[in-house]
């Protein structure tokens, strides 16, 4: 499918500006960053470049496409012509998948013709808002589930095929073991997991039936949905019947039983104590239904025994807060003599002014623990020398100042597209979900707390602290 045409038609009326009063050559710098995190949490997790490289690799303006656009009757037949030709030129460079981010630091920056920079606002907002969205709130749930399996179980609650597909892939990312989502499994290998609905149950004669004729159809991968009537008076006896009958003689052990309603955690504890005594203190308890990481964390503290979560609509439309918030800003433009101009955007709302210029990310570790202190925000020149001591300022009060030392400095942003030619190879899935497992991890415990989370630093340097505040200035002496 070809997505070119997947943007704000606004897009369409700006670039035909730049087209039509010498703009299109002129290089911008464009930022994405977002402002707050979801839930209210410490951070939020990068996904969706990937997707971001697909959409940007395959580029084109069909003969359909410039037919549309020539009969809004609005451009310029030399602009559809540029559109017909198109050919991408710029450079684009963002921070991995996987990696915690945090507000107010670019996370994609794009430098190339204002017209080609531009046009790709919509969907790169579009695709790293949305992934970014789902990976920061399954990674929510599964810390809440500390160190049990959480299922991503949301494809027909999420908001339509692709929020189904690359929310799973986002979901794994963020830590999920896997997806009901077939087709995610097919498309990038997120494991497809599953068992039987409670319709298997009711098409059979009795739930001993039912639960008999899977265990003979699947042996070694048994798991039984044991809430269609009555959890601890029928489902999970007629399990375990069937687990003595069936699969015992086949020399099989069931994989789990399911539970979808009632008081999960008084029936997990009851389930448990039933497996045990029956023989099977290996046959691990399932839970579903409309978990978040909320429900999980109070379900553990109260003593449920539940081996794995299978979490659906919460997680693959994080219905607690379904917007990611991504913005993407103007940051700079060059002068005809090649010099970086920075631009600002200036606002009586504070969270709303932006950082001017042509930036880098740099994060800060500790040599003796190894875990990330602080983030900052520099000019993408400047080189953070990590021999000497540091000094971290808050950009808005600059009188909190702290000085770091023993620290190692590492580049987050890493160049994707070279002048358009493709220069990144995203990493395989498996090695995605375990730099974030890690990157997670090397986190201050206090930073991923779920409520009142510690505010981790994300400071400006001071060249480009000085820059910021000095435009800032001759705005104020100008106004």
């Amino acid at each position: 499918m070809n997505l070119t045409m997947l943007t704000d038609f606004y897009e369409f009326t700006m670039i035909n500006g730049f087209f039509e009063n010498g703009c299109a050559e002129k290089t911008a710098y464009f930022d994405m960053f977002f402002r707050r995190v979801p839930d209210n949490g410490g951070f939020a997790i990068m996904s969706g470049v990937e997707q971001m490289i697909d959409y940007i690799s395959e580029l084109k303006f069909t003969d359909d496409d410039i037919e549309f656009l020539r009969s809004k009757e609005m451009f310029s037949e030399p602009f559809l012509e540029y559109l017909r030709n198109f050919k991408f030129e710029c450079d684009v460079w963002a921070i991995p998948e996987g990696t915690p981010i945090f507000p107010y630091e670019p996370i994609v920056v794009v430098r190339g013709p204002a017209i080609q920079a531009q046009f790709l606002e919509t969907m790169i907002l579009l695709t790293i808002n949305h992934q970014s969205l789902v990976a920061t709130k399954t990674n929510r749930i599964v810390r809440a589930a500390d160190g049990r399996g959480v299922m991503e179980f949301g494809s027909r609650r999420a908001q339509g095929y692709t929020g189904a597909i690359e929310g799973a892939r986002a979901a794994y990312i963020g830590g999920a073991v896997g997806t009901a989502c077939a087709v995610a499994d097919k498309k990038f290998g997120v494991p497809a997991l599953g068992t039987m609905a409670h319709s298997w149950v009711q098409m059979f004669d009795s739930e001993y039936e039912a639960f008999k004729a899977y265990a003979k159809t699947y042996p070694h991968t048994t798991t039984l949905l044991i809430d269609t009537y009555n959890v601890l008076k029928s489902g999970l006896p007629n399990a375990i019947r069937v687990f003595d009958e069936v699969l015992k003689p086949m020399g099989a052990r069931p994989v789990g039983v399911r539970i979808d309603s009632g008081d999960i955690t008084y029936l997990s504890k009851k389930c448990r104590k039933m497996l045990d005594e029956a023989g099977y203190p290996d046959c691990k308890i399932v839970a579903s239904n409309s978990l978040d990481e909320y429900i999980i964390r109070d379900m553990l503290i109260q003593g449920a025994k539940i081996d794995t979560f299978g979490v659906g609509e919460r997680l693959i439309t994080a219905s607690s807060e379904p917007v990611f918030g991504g913005v993407y800003k103007l940051a700079a433009v060059e002068g005809e003599d090649g010099s970086i101009i920075p631009k600002i955007k200036i606002s009586e709302n504070v969270a709303k002014i932006t950082t001017p210029g042509f930036k880098q990310v740099y994060r800060l570790y500790s040599r003796e623990t190894g875990q990330a202190m602080a983030d900052i925000v520099t000019l993408h020149d400047e080189v953070i020398d990590d021999t000497k001591p540091y000094e971290l300022f808050d950009p808005e009060h600059i009188w909190k100042r702290k000085t770091v030392r023993d620290f190692y400095a590492r580049p987050l942003l890493k160049r994707i597209f070279k002048k358009g030619r493709l220069v990144y190879e995203n990493p395989p899935l498996e090695a995605l979900r375990e730099y974030c497992r890690l990157e997670v991890e090397g986190l201050w415990e206090e930073v991923k707390r779920f409520e009142n989370p510690h505010s981790y630093y994300v400071d400006l340097s001071k060249e480009l602290w000085k820059m910021k505040n000095d435009m800032l200035s001759e705005f104020e002496r100008e106004s």
